[in-house]
């Protein structure tokens, strides 16, 4: 059978540790045999990073620019025992947050449902996709620890030199400070993102901050929203029968509980990390969490919402068997495609990351699955595949 042919290529961001090695047989065994795979490749692995000083990561952001899609694997982000694991030169910054800085992307988050996974909510009967803001807060934060008594104040300088002055506290013993920054163009494109992508997918909109106490840093999210949404996208909303609903971050935890699900939640990034988790967990696996950084004017970075899965990897190294679930990473694939597909004008390309989709499902659905999946899902006598067991399952449906 001929191979579906790409016309621009992806751009490919390979990772680190098991998701590497999971990588590479996605690509042996599900792409490419059916199609005619086009990237553009950079190696993000920690290592190579640490060779480059980490310019490879702004080079791959670049290209992301330059193309429109990229596909990411899950990456390191350096600690302290990482520096002295692999010998690093520093404490490189985690690629993500590079790479949706300069992108100026929101995060798109949803479960993948599958029948036999059922959530732990019950009413919950279609996926919540969370939005998440990629900049600013408590991820670019300034802190001191303070010693002892003592003042400390927020200082704006303008350029013309004057000062505004705001008290944050006057310490009477040790304690801790922190100050966090946004931008209003970053949080304008969250907005447009999150408005595009509602438009895009046809589901409603809710956003939501705790603007009762912050009066000036999360009222101005609440402003902002607000106003775009009503300037630019209110009638197009209406056309699509779709809604923008801002509520408090407490009441919206206490609504989404009780909803069916099936909309955008947007959210800030500390309330989107860790929404994100919530959610994920709830629907059944970090693992089956389908993850899209989309920027303001049109670039898709797909990749997949968990971490490189050190334990499994150092098991790898050892020689025994892993049974380390690969979905998240493989509906990255096919999410990338598809959009390739999409923007290039090949519909064969589109249709086939549906079939690896369906192939997936299909395969998990029938029984066949990881070991985190078969622990919780709902059908009888499931089985446990290992990690290449898995893939090869959905190879052989999707060649059917």
């Amino acid at each position: 059978m001929a191979k579906i042919q790409m016309t621009t290529p992806l751009v490919e961001m390979d990772g680190d540790e098991m998701t590497r090695i999971i990588w590479q047989m996605i690509k042996d065994d599900l792409i490419c045999p059916f199609v005619d795979l086009k990237t553009e490749y950079y190696d993000l692995g920690l290592e190579h990073r640490n060779e480059t000083d980490d310019a490879v990561t702004v080079e791959s952001a670049e290209a992301a620019k330059r193309l429109g899609v990229a596909v990411k694997c899950a990456t390191i982000t350096a600690n302290a025992a990482r520096v002295k694991e692999y010998g690093l030169k520093q404490m490189w910054k985690s690629p993500n947050g590079t790479i949706r800085a300069m992108l100026d992307g929101t995060v798109f988050r949803a479960p993948i449902v599958v029948r036999g996974i059922e959530p732990c909510v019950s009413n919950w009967k279609a996926p919540i996709t969370l939005a998440r803001h990629a900049y600013g807060d408590v991820y670019e934060n300034a802190e001191i620890r303070i010693p002892g008594a003592g003042k400390v104040e927020l200082v704006y300088t303008a350029a013309d030199g004057t000062e505004e002055r705001e008290l944050v506290h006057e310490f009477d013993g040790p304690g801790v400070v922190q100050g966090m920054h946004n931008l209003d163009a970053s949080i304008e494109s969250f907005a447009r993102s999150c408005f595009n992508y509602a438009l895009d997918t046809r589901q409603d909109v809710w956003f939501s901050t705790k603007d009762t106490i912050s009066k000036k840093y999360d009222h101005r999210f609440k402003d902002i929203f607000q106003e775009i949404f009503d300037a630019e996208y209110k009638e197009r909303f209406d056309e699509a029968g779709i809604e923008y609903f801002y509520t408090l971050i407490d009441d919206a935890v206490a609504r989404v509980m009780k909803s069916k699900g099936g909309f955008i939640w947007a959210c800030k990034n500390y309330d989107g990390d860790v929404m994100s988790d919530m959610v994920s967990s709830a629907f059944g696996s970090l693992a089956m969490m389908t993850s899209v950084l989309v920027s303001p004017d049109g670039v898709y970075e797909y990749e997949a919402a968990h971490g490189t899965v050190q334990r499994h990897y150092y098991k790898h190294l050892k020689g025994e068997e892993t049974s380390t679930n690969s979905v998240a990473t493989i509906f990255a694939w096919s999410g990338a495609l598809r959009k390739r597909g999409e923007l290039d004008g090949l519909p064969e390309l589109m249709a086939f990351a549906d079939r690896l989709e369906q192939a997936t499902v299909d395969t998990i659905e029938a029984g066949e699955m990881t070991g985190d999946l078969a622990l919780i899902t709902t059908i009888e006598n499931p089985v446990k595949l290992s990690t290449r067991e898995f893939i090869q399952a959905i190879a052989k449906r999707l060649a059917a």
